[in-house]
């Protein structure tokens, strides 16, 4: 798996993992759906065939907003982070992220057949405020919207 890449959710992860709590696979537009959201992928720190999906919204300005109430009520917020993907400014959705396995997942390619990947710096920006995401709601709190934990273990168990 190529760093900073992003990727696609395939619609049998959602039949697999059925959560109301994870972002919609299918946005339509004009009558035609499409495949979004898309995700920043990163690999788990203890199994190496499960990654992390962060998805990555266009509402840059409602996220914008949310990263501020966080900030004036909790002095901080590392779960949303922001970024440009495609000359665009975006917002990283780590409140949103969930587990997949590479069997899930499809790479995003460009016009030009290329996968499309994000600077380096928000890459690792986003991983490292995902990880400590991930290590406060590992000790209960909930700060993860979808039941990653299911999820995960789910995913072991299919890796057996």
């Amino acid at each position: 798996m190529l760093q900073a890449q992003l990727y696609f959710l395939s619609d049998q992860y959602y039949r697999d993992f059925p959560d109301d709590k994870l972002m919609k696979n299918k946005d339509i537009i004009n009558g035609t759906p499409h495949n979004r959201p898309c995700f920043f992928a990163f690999e788990d720190s203890k199994i190496a065939d499960i990654y992390w999906i962060v998805p990555i919204s266009s509402k840059f300005e409602k996220f914008k907003q949310i990263e501020q109430n966080k900030i004036k009520k909790y002095g901080h917020c590392n779960t949303i982070r922001f970024g440009i993907v495609l000359g665009r400014n975006t917002a990283f959705l780590i409140q949103n992220m969930c587990p997949a396995t590479s069997k899930y997942l499809t790479a995003y390619i460009d016009k030009n057949n290329h996968p499309v990947r994000i600077d380096d710096r928000i890459a690792a920006d986003v991983e490292r405020n995902a990880r400590h995401v991930l290590a406060i709601a590992k000790r209960g709190a909930k700060v993860i919207f979808p039941d990653v934990f299911k999820i995960y273990h789910e995913l072991e168990h299919q890796l057996q």
